[in-house]
Formats: C-alpha cells, sequence, structure tokens
C-alpha cells in the first residue's frame, strides 16, 4: 500500500540517511543464501526514524544492490516499508543492467509500498546522452506513480551526466530528486532543472552547496548518518539555523568534522580509487564505527587492500566520535 500520493521535489528535504544492506556473518561465502540481516535491517531503520531523519535510500553500491538475489532484494525492501510504517519516504533501488527487469522490479517494490526507487542508468555498455534519456522516460511511463531518485555517480555507471541530460530529465513528472555527486557544475544544473529536482549533495559538500545556492539546496545525501546518525542531523540543523541568521561559523565546524571524518574513507584522497572498492570501504567505516553491523560484503566485492580497510575503519571512529559530541 502507497505511503501517500507521488512525492514531489519539494518534498525532498533534510537528512537522507543511505544504508546499507546489513549482512549475515556467512554472506561473503558465494554459497551462502538469504545473507540480509532482516532483524537489523529493522532495528537501524527505526533508529534512524526516531533519531531525526527526512528520509531513507537504499540497494545503491554499498547497499549491494548489485550483489543481493531478487528475493533478497523484496525481503530487505518489504522489512523497510513495515518498518518505516509511513514514517518517512523511503526508496528502494531498483538499478539493473537493462530496462526490461528494471520496470519489474520498480513495479514490484511499488506494489511493496516504496516510495520512490533511486536508479542508475544500467552499465554494461556506456550509455551515450539519447540512450540515458531514454532509459529514466521508459521507466517513468511504465511505472507511474512511483517517484524517481536518479542515482547520478560517474564512476558507478560510465556516464558524465551533462548539463543537457539534466535538462532533459527534468521534464519527466517522477524525476523529483538526484543522489548528486560533487558541486563543480551545481549551479548550471540547478538552472537547469528548474526546480523540478531536487539535487542532494553528500553530506561532506552541503556547506558549500547551502551556501552556493541556499533556496535549492535544502537536503542532502549520507552514508554517515549509519555511523551515528547525530553528526548528518547536527549539519542539517546548522544549514537552517545559518539561513536563517547569516551566521555560518558554527555550520563551518560541523561540516568541517564531517569532512576530516570522511577524509580516511578516500585512498590516497582519490574518489576514482574509491570507487573500485566502494562496498568493502564503506562497509568497513560503518562496522568500525558501532552504531551498526553493516556485516561483511557479498561476492565478488569482498576483496579490498588491507591498508584501504584500515582508513575506512579509522572513518567510521572518526564519525562516531564526532557524532558522540551531539549526543542527548
Amino acid at each position: 500500500m502507497r505511503r501517500r500520493e507521488l512525492l514531489s521535489a519539494a518534498d525532498i528535504r533534510g537528512a537522507w540517511a543511505i544504508i546499507p544492506t546489513p549482512a549475515k556473518d556467512n554472506a561473503s561465502d558465494w554459497r551462502a543464501a538469504d545473507t540480509v540481516d532482516l532483524d537489523e535491517t529493522a532495528r537501524v531503520v527505526d533508529k534512524l526514524i526516531e533519531s531525526g531523519v527526512d528520509g531513507i535510500l537504499s540497494l545503491g553500491t554499498f547497499g549491494e544492490g548489485a550483489t543481493l538475489t531478487w528475493k533478497e532484494k523484496q525481503d530487505f525492501m518489504a522489512t523497510v516499508v513495515e518498518t518505516v510504517a509511513g514514517r518517512v519516504p523511503f526508496f528502494g533501488g531498483t538499478t539493473s543492467l537493462n530496462t526490461r527487469d528494471t520496470i519489474e522490479q520498480t513495479r514490484a517494490a511499488a506494489a511493496l509500498g516504496v516510495d520512490g526507487t533511486m536508479l542508475g542508468v544500467p552499465m554494461w555498455c556506456k550509455a551515450d546522452l539519447p540512450t540515458a534519456v531514454q532509459f529514466y522516460r521508459d521507466v517513468a511511463e511504465a511505472c507511474p506513480d512511483t517517484a524517481i531518485c536518479i542515482y547520478a555517480n560517474p564512476e558507478a555507471f560510465k556516464f558524465e551526466f551533462p548539463r543537457p541530460f539534466w535538462a532533459q530529465v527534468a521534464e519527466i513528472r517522477q524525476v523529483v530528486c538526484a543522489k548528486y555527486v560533487g558541486i563543480d557544475r551545481l549551479l548550471a544544473d540547478l538552472r537547469l532543472t528548474k526546480g523540478r529536482i531536487r539535487l542532494l549533495p553528500t553530506d561532506n559538500n552541503y556547506y558549500a552547496a547551502a551556501r552556493m545556492a541556499p533556496e535549492e539546496c535544502t537536503g542532502f545525501w549520507t552514508g554517515g548518518a549509519v555511523c551515528g546518525p547525530e553528526l548528518a542531523l547536527a549539519l542539517r540543523d546548522q544549514v537552517a539555523a545559518s539561513k536563517r541568521s547569516g551566521d555560518w561559523s558554527e555550520t563551518k565546524r560541523v561540516a568541517e568534522a564531517i569532512a576530516a571524518s570522511n577524509a580516511p574513507l578516500f585512498p590516497r584522497g582519490d574518489f576514482a580509487e574509491f570507487s573500485k572498492y566502494n562496498v568493502g570501504l564503506e562497509k568497513a567505516r560503518m562496522n568500525a564505527a558501532g552504531w551498526m553491523k553493516a556485516g561483511p560484503c557479498r561476492p565478488p566485492y569482498h576483496l579490498v587492500p588491507a591498508d584501504y580497510v584500515k582508513g575506512a575503519e579509522e572513518a567510521g571512529r572518526l564519525w562516531a566520535q564526532h557524532a558522540a559530541r551531539f549526543r542527548a
């Protein structure tokens, strides 16, 4: 049963936690079946909502949407929908290697009760502009009652999401937001979307984005929330306070704490290198932070250089330390 009418860009505000798919202890073994820890899923989702997050995104890269079976995806989404119980919007990712599977999964997710899909372009072949735009048009036509969050990660999807792309997908009614990486092109892309798509920067970039475009940048996505949501929520609240007062000094301090916490996650400070091991590094960070049990990675992405893992674990510990400062 759908929680509400089709979401719009105006509904996408605040701190959106992007969550992993918690794994049982044997999940790195290819022989394992039913690897999703549904009890931990329900616990974490409930704690995030009680803490005050504004929405939940799932089944992206470190959500292991590419390595879960279809049954595992459905069980996970059903558990999240039941736990959310209409309290915040929930987007379940349905990215696949082709349009037909994506439509089938998106329809099934809607039947389970998700509010939207976090959706990247199919990535077997590198998409050109007409292919990428038509993909979103086709999914929107097939799934008219499901909101779409464009998963705009150039490293993951081998597509640069150029300016003409944003101008064209802004005409698709169901496209209401985007999980957005970087801020170099933010102002230009905002002009092209004409307020129809909420571009969600990372927690690392939200402070800068909100200063650049305070009226348009009213939300962000955060993987750090599952290392302790208090730090991400402090960023949300301080940005809102700074917009009212004009004093950004405390907001800058929160942003600096987030940047310092995130820095060890990226090997040699290189996003492209991080992207090769995204799943393992993010889950190592989350497990080290101790706020949730993300569990091991599912194959084949469970092999990560040991020195990279150490950096990710340090990032998790740093985030947890900073989050504790804002805990009541």
